[in-house]
C-alpha cells in the first residue's frame, strides 16, 4: 500500500503542485521574486500537504487518490480542523509559485485549479463521502456548511 500512496501522491499533487508550476514559471522568462515570501508558502504547503497525506495513509487505510480512496474516515491531524486542508496545501505550494515567478499563468493556473477543487468537493467528494461513511459525516469540521447551508433567522 505504500507503494500506491507514493505513486498517488506522484501522480496527483506532485503534478498539479510542482512539475506544472515549475514548468510554467521557468518557461515564463521572468526573474525570480518574492523569494522569502514564495519559500514560507511553498514550506507551509508542502508540509500540510505530507501530513495530509501521512493521514489516509495511517487513519483512512487508503491514499489521496479516488483509484484508491481512504477506507475510513479521516478526522485526524489537520482534518480535526478542516474538511479540505489537502487542497488547501496544495494551494499554498501553488501561491509559493506565483510569489516566486509572478506570472500571469501561473496565476490563472492557480485559481481554475481553486474553482477546480471547490466544484470537485461539492459534486463528487462531500456525496461520496456521505455515501460511504454517512452519519460519520457529522463530526467533521463544518460538517453539512458546504452542502446543506443554514438558514440564519
Amino acid at each position: 500500500m505504500l507503494l500506491r500512496a507514493l505513486a498517488a501522491f506522484l501522480a496527483l499533487p506532485g503534478m498539479v503542485a510542482f512539475v506544472l508550476p515549475v514548468w510554467i514559471g521557468a518557461s515564463s522568462g521572468r526573474r525570480a521574486g518574492y523569494g522569502v515570501a514564495a519559500s514560507v508558502l511553498l514550506c507551509l504547503g508542502t508540509v500540510l500537504l505530507l501530513w495530509c497525506v501521512r493521514e489516509f495513509y495511517v487513519a483512512g487505510r487508503g491514499t489521496l487518490a479516488p483509484w484508491d480512496p481512504p477506507q475510513h474516515l479521516v478526522t485526524s491531524g489537520p482534518y480535526r480542523v478542516s474538511r479540505n486542508p489537502m487542497y488547501l496545501g496544495v494551494v499554498l505550494i501553488l501561491a509559493g509559485w506565483c510569489a516566486l515567478w509572478s506570472s500571469r499563468t501561473l496565476i490563472i493556473y492557480t485559481a481554475l485549479f481553486m474553482i477546480g477543487f471547490h466544484l470537485r468537493v461539492l459534486l463528487v467528494e462531500e456525496p461520496w463521502a456521505r455515501q460511504r461513511f454517512g452519519g460519520g459525516m457529522g463530526c467533521l469540521p463544518g460538517a453539512g456548511a458546504a452542502v446543506d447551508p443554514v438558514k440564519q433567522p
